[in-house]
């Protein structure tokens, strides 16, 4: 099956899926996740349409939604928190968050997002932790980590054979020079635990987003890279594994490409950058 310029797909099954139909049902999810490429502008903007979509669908925004960024700390959450109340400009606003150190993309791709979050009074909560963290439990494994630096993460779930397989084919899959030969190799396992313990961070922070507000618990909406999403082998692993395992994962896909099963719950199709 192939994605089509602005129609929406279920992949399990190949069904065209109604715009509002779909938002309606996304709405009463627990966690809907909305995958990206980082440096695709055209995937920022359907990020927010598909937040304005989820936002008409409730009561009160401001009351029932917490928007999550891969992009920021957690510990950035009082600058955010800022933002939202109309505190600060966009240049105080990056600078506080330390925007060109801790991400480094082009702001301009994620500001329409976070003025829509200010717009409409949104919170806004960090996901990431520090990278010296993902290192250290790269390196030595999360043992290897004093409990004073967890930054309040939990050790991930192992990565299933189909996650170490997804991740040794982005990642160049077998090639002549490579340490690693195949996806349950030994010497991939560095490049498997520094992924599942950002996979763990993001997992852990939308569930204690939903926690702070107790039994009006919110939709959390996270803005995360797709690779991190796809097929379910990360992020939402992780969710299932803290309890919540039918989050919702939305994607972006260029028209006319070819859509794998399981891939998501629904992707749009975007037309190709420069066509």
């Amino acid at each position: 099956m192939r994605a089509r310029a602005g129609c929406w797909l279920a992949p399990e099954t190949g069904e065209t899926l109604a715009h509002g139909t779909l938002m309606a049902r996304a709405a009463e999810a627990r966690v809907v996740l909305l995958g990206e490429s980082h440096d695709r502008a055209d995937h920022h903007l359907w990020q927010l349409s598909v937040l304005a979509g989820l936002a008409a669908q409730r009561e009160d925004p401001a009351a029932d939604l917490v928007v999550g960024f891969e992009m920021l700390p957690a510990r950035a959450d009082p600058v955010l928190a800022d933002w939202v109340a109309d505190r600060l400009s966009e240049d105080a606003f990056l600078e506080r968050t330390n925007w060109a150190r801790v991400w480094g993309f082009p702001p301009a791709l994620y500001l329409p997002l976070f003025h829509f979050c200010r717009m409409h009074r949104v919170p806004m909560v960090g996901l990431n932790c520090d990278r010296d963290l993902v290192r250290k439990v790269g390196a030595g494994g999360w043992e290897a980590v004093p409990e004073t630096e967890r930054e309040e993460i939990t050790p991930a779930a192992p990565a299933t054979p189909d996650y170490r397989a997804y991740l040794f084919a982005m990642t160049g899959g077998r090639r002549e020079g490579r340490a690693a030969q195949h996806p349950m190799d030994p010497a991939f396992d560095r490049f498997v635990r520094a992924q599942t313990t950002w996979d763990r961070a993001f997992a852990c922070r939308i569930v204690a987003a939903r926690a702070r507000h107790g039994s009006s618990a919110p939709l959390v909406i996270g803005i995360i890279g797709r690779g991190h999403l796809e097929h379910r082998g990360g992020t939402p692993h992780q969710l299932a594994d803290l309890g919540i395992p039918d989050a919702t994962i939305l994607l972006p896909a260029d028209a006319g490409a070819e859509i794998a099963r399981g891939i998501a719950d629904a992707v749009f199709g975007l037309n190709a950058p420069g066509a």
